[in-house]
């Protein structure tokens, strides 16, 4: 079964044209596109239809990328958003992840590396390029490496598990104790890298070696 996509973005060409690129990969389609959040929430309750992924533009009228996703996040975490923007400043980038966005992709992507950021996406929960990735580690409070040596071997246990798609409560399963313990983790980890999301922990995890 394909990964359903939902594009939004107010230029149709641009929405046209992503639709019958991604008509061409073997993992995915678009069930269908909006020109806003207004018209994506209003296709998403009319239809009762949840695509697995949203592609999503930020400067569009009405509704723009930063509310859009923040409703996303609030109302449906599960959909994956996947930011397709042309805007490339720190600002943006920052703002739509802690907004819940777990890719972030320009304009300019070549079809290809569309297609195995989707399936990355899909396979890890997330997926930055190189270039966003340095956005966020630069907002990463300094944290190196050298603070690994803070870590116990049950919180670097714990980091190994924010790369994944699982529940707090699956990886306590996983780890064999309760969910408070492992929010106990989660918190001690914020504490000792400066971090504030599970993504700056996944991000950390992964330029650490913790996948």
């Amino acid at each position: 079964m394909k990964n359903t996509i939902a594009i939004v973005d107010d230029h149709i060409l641009i929405a046209q044209a992503l639709k019958g690129i991604i008509s061409k990969f073997e993992n995915f389609e678009v069930i269908f596109e909006c020109e806003n959040g207004k018209e994506l929430i209003h296709k998403i309750k009319a239809l009762k239809t949840v695509p697995n992924i949203v592609m999503l533009d930020i400067s569009m009228p009405e509704m723009n990328g930063f509310e859009t996703a923040l409703w996303l996040k609030e109302s449906y975490p599960e959909i994956k958003i996947m930011v397709l923007s042309m805007q490339n400043d720190e600002q943006s980038v920052i703002k739509m992840i802690r907004n819940g966005a777990k890719s972030y992709l320009l304009k300019n992507t070549h079809p290809r590396d569309l297609e195995m950021a989707l399936n990355k996406l899909v396979q890890d929960g997330f997926f930055y390029p190189d270039w966003a990735s340095k956005i966020i580690y630069s907002n990463m409070n300094g944290t190196t490496s050298s603070s690994i040596s803070k870590l116990t071997e049950r919180e670097k246990e714990f980091l190994k598990y924010t790369i994944t798609e699982m529940s707090y409560k699956e990886i306590a399963e996983l780890m064999c104790c309760s969910p408070r313990t492992v929010e106990s983790y989660r918190d001690n980890l914020f504490e000792k890298l400066e971090l504030k999301t599970r993504v700056g922990l996944a991000v950390y995890a992964l330029k650490n070696g913790f996948s």
